[in-house]
């Protein structure tokens, strides 16, 4: 399974190209599809973005649905039909399409920012902006968060 860790910040060029961190790219060594999957969030203007082997999961998920739902619509529409697969090139870049550089306000530079099994891309300065809110919702609910080991009990 994939891993993503940490904030990296990468120049954009006029054409959308943009460098996936290497760790990031690393991550995903051995997916059948040699690239990223991007789509606009529907909760932050970001964009949300994984290896394919996610997308997959995500798409199961969304099976799961009676496929005349309108539960199985809304997901399908806001998640399946806006991704885009993103290949990277020799270089380890890929292109932004307009349309999520629009919809994360990206112009010169992208934060890339791991969460564990995805990531986001993010215009920075909007992620310093909500960094320093999440950072002061974990001190305040930092007694809440437990680590659970394979079999669901508390360990340390």
């Amino acid at each position: 399974m994939a891993l993503f860790l940490s904030t990296f910040l990468n120049k954009v060029d006029r054409k959308g190209r943009v460098s996936v961190p290497a760790s990031f790219r690393n991550a995903l060594d051995g997916q059948s599809f040699d690239g990223i999957v991007a789509f606009p969030s529907f909760v932050q203007p970001a964009l949300e973005a994984s290896g394919i082997d996610r997308i997959e999961k995500i798409a199961a998920g969304i099976d799961q649905f009676d496929p005349f739902s309108d539960e199985y619509d809304a997901f399908a529409n806001a998640i399946l039909a806006d991704s885009h697969q993103l290949s990277f090139g020799d270089d380890g870049r890929i292109v932004l399409p307009e349309l999520l550089r629009e919809h994360a306000n990206i112009t010169d530079h992208a934060a890339f920012v791991g969460r564990g099994p995805t990531f986001q891309i993010w215009e920075p300065e909007a992620f310093r902006d909500v960094q320093e809110d999440a950072r002061k919702r974990a001190r305040e609910d930092r007694a809440s968060l437990s680590l659970k080991n394979k079999d669901g009990e508390s360990g340390s």
